[in-house]
């Protein structure tokens, strides 16, 4: 009785655990929207952005565009771009790099500072034209993905992470501080009520058979 107490116990907490998402490690690519980071929806090889824009490149662990973590500090064009001076024939596009944390970072290397800078480009260059001008070098794969800014991660592409997906100082914007604690402060009500009715239940037949007897 008391090893199939205990399996039945180990069978229920072994349903009620959340199973480990899987995550990428990468460069993602992002635009400033009415002072708001929005994922882009293209890519920076394709897009070409206006006079006057911000985009940004965030380099951090996530499962998909929907928790993506956005870029940090500043990103108000006229602080980044405010001393480049509009110019015929050219744009000025404000950049923001933020190389992420150590917790997102690939093979114990040390993340540099987020930085900005201004990039002044012809009126055709697309956003990977930009950058190029300010943060080389700049490395991709076969696929045109975009692996590195400034030789930042030196190895690496767009690889899986398995299990939980680290922490991206809090600022993927997917859930609140006070959820992900909940989440994360052991097992759940549903796990203890279960193995609460599992004992219950081999209690009841214990008595039962003592009965019989």
């Amino acid at each position: 009785m008391l090893l199939a107490l205990l399996a039945a116990v180990t069978a229920v907490t072994t349903a009620a655990a959340p199973a480990q998402a899987a995550g990428y490690r990468y460069w993602s690519f992002w635009d400033l929207t009415d002072g708001t980071w929005t994922y882009a929806n293209q890519g920076p090889s394709i897009a070409r952005p206006g006079d006057g824009d911000v985009q940004g490149f965030r380099f951090a662990v996530s499962e998909n565009s929907q928790d993506a973590a956005k870029p940090r500090g500043p990103h108000d064009f006229g602080a980044i771009c405010g001393a480049t001076d509009a110019r015929d024939g050219s744009k000025r596009v404000a950049l923001v790099v933020d190389f992420g944390t150590r917790a997102d970072a690939t093979g114990g290397e040390n993340p540099p500072a987020p930085r900005t800078a201004c990039a002044r480009v012809a009126e055709d260059a697309t956003s990977a034209e930009a950058l190029a001008s300010v943060a080389e070098p700049l490395r991709y794969d076969s696929n045109a993905l975009l692996c590195a800014i400034d030789g930042y991660p030196r190895t690496g592409c767009g690889e899986q992470v398995s299990g939980d997906t680290p922490g991206t100082s809090g600022d993927t914007g997917t859930a609140s501080g006070d959820a992900a604690d909940a989440d994360s402060g052991g097992p759940s009500a549903g796990v203890y009520a279960g193995i609460a009715a599992v004992v219950l239940l081999a209690a009841a037949a214990l008595w039962q058979s003592r009965r019989r007897r």
